[in-house]
């Protein structure tokens, strides 16, 4: 049955629409802020992951999740810590962390009985979801929303030429707004997990039940 079959299955109920912050906290103790989106009478839930230097707030966050409530499907969507009202320092890559992150939340939601039907993920929230499901095997759907596929791509557009040099010479790069302020630092230790992190290589530890 589709997701939003069964969120239909029974049209003699009442339709609820009501949306909630909750917060759920991550290994590290941090907080983590969420609205649920409560739509429809079943269980089923569609987690929405936010990209690179986004938040739950973002508008094509915000669309994906009235969209689901259009079609009677509940959603939850989260700022990764660092980001928005959540916990925690930004970081550039953080992969490990925001994967915690994301499976924190899935935790939390299934031992409230509730269904997660699939993890929906925007640019790099959509890498999350790939990520997670490789290594916690837990999710059948992931919708990878413009992600992008080669981690390497991009990083000299972002950080400058000879960026390789640079961190090793100093351990990190600041990135400057265009005002010239200060938008984020960039550490040694984050580029080598962005470098680290091989789509290609990842992708068939994902089982093979799970939709992609």
């Amino acid at each position: 049955m589709s997701i939003a079959a069964a969120a239909t299955q029974n049209p003699s109920i009442q339709q609820h629409h009501h949306n909630h912050r909750i917060i759920i906290p991550n290994k590290n103790g941090e907080k983590l802020v969420g609205i649920l989106h409560q739509s429809g009478t079943t269980t089923d839930l569609v987690i929405l992951c936010h990209g690179f230097q986004c938040s739950k707030d973002t508008n094509l966050i915000l669309n994906l999740a009235v969209a689901l409530e259009k079609a009677q499907i509940s959603s939850f969507r989260f700022d990764f810590s660092g980001n928005g009202e959540s916990e925690g320092s930004f970081q550039f890559g953080n992969f490990s962390t925001e994967v915690d992150d994301l499976h924190a939340v899935v935790q939390h939601f299934r031992e409230s009985n509730r269904v997660i039907r699939a993890i929906v993920g925007h640019s790099k929230g959509g890498n999350m979801g790939l990520l997670h499901a490789s290594k916690y095997h837990d999710i059948k759907t992931v919708v990878n929303i413009s992600g992008r596929y080669n981690l390497k791509a991009g990083i000299e557009e972002c950080l400058g030429k000879d960026y390789f040099e640079r961190i090793k010479k100093d351990g990190f790069i600041d990135v400057k707004k265009s005002s010239g302020s200060l938008d984020y630092r960039v550490t040694k230790e984050s580029l080598m997990e962005v470098l680290g992190t091989n789509l290609n290589e990842v992708c068939p530890q994902i089982d093979k039940e799970c939709r992609l």
